[in-house]
């Protein structure tokens, strides 16, 4: 799987994942920015968290496990694609 295009596919994903079309266009998301927390501008909450884990184990069939694994796979695109390609 090419990590470039699979990048731009997360951050598609999450745009239309967590309702934010309106508010973000997903090639301004940097990869290595943070998605969550308060040092992130997207604004998205633990609901989006869950929303975004759900699709990429529907798109992916990667899953990821409890609130440890999920605060470091989610902390960034970089870090969503490293663990979906570790995975597959």
């Amino acid at each position: 799987m090419d990590r470039t295009l699979l990048s731009e596919q997360l951050k598609q994903l999450l745009v239309t994942e967590c309702d934010k079309e309106d508010e973000l266009d997903w090639q301004d998301i940097r990869n290595n920015e943070a998605l969550f927390g308060s040092n992130s501008r997207l604004d998205l909450d633990s609901l989006d968290a869950l929303q975004l884990s759900l699709a990429v184990q529907k798109r992916y069939g990667v899953r990821i496990e409890g609130a440890s694994q999920g605060r470091k796979v989610l902390h960034c695109i970089d870090s969503l694609a490293d663990h979906i390609l570790a995975s597959t």
